[in-house]
């Protein structure tokens, strides 16, 4: 069987566009069809300033969701990432592998460090080197396929040279990786400004929708959602990237098609107050899941605990032949 990993940074509450981007996807057709490891990133919500006791509430709700969302530890792996040292292992290995010009060519790099120096902050070290940390998370597993969105395909071929290069010098050692893109993904906009993705560490939150909203402010953000000039409504995510957001929200949520849907809408009231309805519940299950979850943490506990076991158990292996392959002695 094909394995996939796949992960999710607790840099901020989980939003609807986490959930059909990129989480469906998991719960409905990778846990079902690969050895699939899904896992809370959260070393890499250290490359920036942060509050420790926040990565730690957010990694534990980010998790909860997860199961909540519907991933079943039976048929996938879900755990912590920090839990299993092989990933920090393997990436000094890594940085070992690659260039300097390969991390400052990587366009997240360039535009986090940029809005960094911008606000008069500095830039961290590990946000130049996390790339090598993203490929060990895939390499050390062995993973065949990466689901991403297109902001992370770069990091995944550069993944695949690390793992070819390294195959080269020291024999073959890790399984080279391709970049997927989810079938069923669906890409959800702000809702105040639609041509921007709905990303769950922007500062203005009046146009996220987050998994944990309550119905009604999920219905309020999404009757106050930007639409455009104009009373037609037509799918064009040129023209009209307002609507077209609030349609491909509804669709994804509905199983409908966008040209499709604007075909019985004839004002923007009635397809905002449709959108907001599928939203509502679309998330009603997860959030009630999510509830009777934070009511038993015990078992979160535990399915971390053997998920982070059998990740463990995948990963060591395969890092350990890297250190050999590299000249590093063996621990009496």
């Amino acid at each position: 069987m094909r394995r996939i990993f796949s992960g999710i940074k607790p840099t901020g509450h989980l939003t609807l566009g986490n959930y059909l981007g990129a989480v469906r996807q998991w719960v409905e057709v990778d846990q079902h069809q690969a050895d699939a490891l899904f896992s809370v990133i959260d070393l890499h919500a250290l490359t920036v300033d942060h509050e420790p006791a926040r990565v730690r509430r957010l990694s534990r709700q980010a998790a909860t969701l997860l199961l909540a969302a519907g991933l079943e530890p039976a048929r996938c792996t879900v755990f912590v990432q920090s839990h299993v040292d092989e990933h920090t292992r393997l990436s000094y290995l890594l940085e070992c592998t690659a260039t300097d010009g390969e991390m400052r060519r990587m366009i997240q790099y360039k535009e986090k460090s940029a809005r960094e120096r911008a606000t008069g902050g500095s830039v961290r070290l590990s946000l130049l080197t996390y790339p090598a940390l993203m490929a060990a998370d895939i390499l050390a597993y062995g993973a065949h396929e990466v689901p991403v969105g297109d902001d992370q395909v770069q990091h995944v071929e550069l993944t695949r040279d690390l793992a070819v290069r390294f195959n080269q010098r020291y024999g073959r050692t890790f399984t080279v990786p391709k970049a997927v893109r989810p079938a069923v993904a669906a890409r959800v906009m702000d809702l105040q400004d639609p041509t921007s993705k709905m990303g769950k560490s922007h500062a203005e939150t009046a146009g996220i929708v987050y998994l944990l909203d309550e119905a009604e402010v999920v219905r309020k953000k999404v009757m106050r959602a930007v639409t455009d000039s104009g009373t037609d409504v037509t799918y064009n995510r040129e023209t009209q990237p307002g609507v077209a957001n609030l349609l491909e929200m509804l669709a994804a949520c509905t199983g409908g098609k966008p040209a499709e849907l604007a075909e019985g809408y004839t004002a923007y009231g009635a397809l905002k107050k449709d959108t907001a309805d599928a939203v509502v519940e679309l998330l009603r299950p997860v959030r009630r899941r999510h509830a009777e979850l934070c009511a038993d943490p015990g078992y979160v506990d535990g399915v971390l605990r053997e998920g982070a076991e059998r990740a463990r158990g995948l990963a060591r292996p395969t890092v350990d032949a890297a250190y050999a392959a590299v000249g590093l002695m063996r621990p009496a």
